[in-house]
């Protein structure tokens, strides 16, 4: 459906038409460019999640094996009771960063949480220690995981938006334009024939009413 409805073939509405398709083709551009960076930014984190996967198994896989060897050096109530006295995750950082208008969080944390057990080293193991650090390790995975997954999230609802955008411009906004130009250039390159036949015939009018 065009538009702009019973738009007058005029000069002032041919100008007008001009400079919104102007408008319109520099707004699709913009959009263009945006859903190209969203589309770069997103397949990035899709990467990214795709590699935080892997090494989530692995680290799982190792960490389950520890706890295993763990639960047989001193046995698995001891490892429940310091399994509960471990604190929580302490001073998650959460900010936002925009990438082209879109908020996506991001958080951070103290690195040194992934590196040093929470517990005394009486009645404890080695592999405990390791299934500990690997366990604990997981967990920030799991964040950052979900981080990127939440980012993927909002930057695939963002280019759809975008993509819906574009589509209006590029399929009915600019070819409404572009045909309603045509038609009033027609129109009034019609009237101007028009209008220079009359001026020649009302000239050579009077000039046959000069000879009588």
């Amino acid at each position: 459906m065009p538009i702009f409805s019973n738009v007058s073939p005029t000069r002032g509405n041919l100008i007008e038409l001009q400079r919104s398709l102007e408008l319109a083709r520099e707004g699709h551009s913009l959009l263009d460019r945006k859903r190209n960076v969203l589309v770069r930014e997103m397949m990035r984190y899709l990467d990214e999640a795709k590699t935080l996967q892997e090494e989530m198994d692995r680290v799982f896989q190792a960490a389950y094996l520890a706890l295993q060897r763990a639960n047989l050096d001193i046995g698995i109530e001891r490892v429940e009771e310091i399994g509960f006295a471990v604190p929580e995750i302490q001073d998650l950082d959460v900010r936002l960063k925009s990438i082209m208008g879109v908020e996506i969080p991001e958080i951070s944390w103290d690195r040194k949480e992934e590196s040093r057990p929470a517990y005394g080293v009486y009645r404890t193991s080695a592999a405990l220690d390791k299934a500990y650090l690997a366990f604990r390790k997981v967990v920030f995975l799991i964040i950052r995981l979900a981080v990127v997954e939440n980012a993927v999230y909002r930057l695939a609802v963002e280019i759809k938006k975008t993509q819906k955008r574009v589509n209006a411009l590029e399929n009915v906004v600019i070819p409404d334009h572009v045909e309603k130009i045509k038609l009033i250039r027609d129109i009034l390159e019609e009237q101007d024939r028009e209008d220079f036949f009359k001026m020649k015939l009302l000239k050579k009018r009077e000039g046959k009413s000069k000879e009588v």
